[in-house]
């Protein structure tokens, strides 16, 4: 289904049906303030294991982000974040930035890598967050696969590519073509792992 909701003000039944979608692990495309993104509930086990084959890895080392509505949503998911890097993350958040931390036990099992960290972000982006909102948790997110980046800013020809892959393609407008700018947070100085649409300047 190609399902149109307005990226200023989202049809609260358009949300509705995509998180219906998604509670019965369904998997979605939808819009971020960066690039389209592949998405499915964190809970359902089948759902995650069809992004890894979407996307041709095992669920633990697929990378994958966890997209949050804000900061005390993502405080569930990470350890104990101090008090500068609270203030950080407050800082650049929501906005076109993964931060890689250290997963709490509320992560699940199929999701923990053997470093035990997780990507997390805040999209400023009101469909992602409405949806997370309405969702009550996270979101998994994950980049569509392959190159053809040039093919993932328009949702009709995303949708003619994966309409026989996934459940819901939201179209919320021509996507970007510069993905998340990845900062890691493990240990100190943070250290930028991927350059992309945010200015970092730590």
């Amino acid at each position: 289904m190609l399902l149109h909701i307005h990226p200023d003000n989202p049809n609260a039944r358009h949300i509705k049906t995509v998180v219906e979608c998604l509670l019965d692990g369904g998997i979605i495309i939808y819009p971020t303030d960066t690039i389209y993104g592949l998405g499915c509930d964190i809970f359902q086990h089948k759902a995650i294991e069809k992004i890894a084959r979407i996307k041709n890895i095992e669920p633990a080392k697929a990378q994958l982000s966890f997209v949050c509505h804000d900061l005390s949503n993502l405080s569930n998911y990470t350890k104990s974040i101090s008090t500068p890097l609270y203030r950080l993350l407050k800082n650049y958040l929501p906005g076109p930035y993964t931060f890689i931390l250290p997963a709490s036990k509320e992560v699940p099992k199929i999701l923990q890598s053997k470093k035990n960290t997780i990507g997390l972000r805040i999209p400023d982006n009101n469909i992602a967050r409405t949806i997370v909102s309405e969702l009550e948790h996270p979101l998994l997110s994950a980049s569509l696969p392959g190159e053809m980046v040039e093919e993932y800013t328009d949702p009709e020809l995303i949708y003619e590519n994966f309409k026989n892959t996934v459940d819901i393609v939201i179209d919320g407008g021509i996507g970007g073509m510069v993905p998340s700018t990845v900062i890691d947070c493990i240990n100190e100085p943070y250290e930028v792992i991927r350059q992309g649409a945010g200015e970092w300047n730590e």
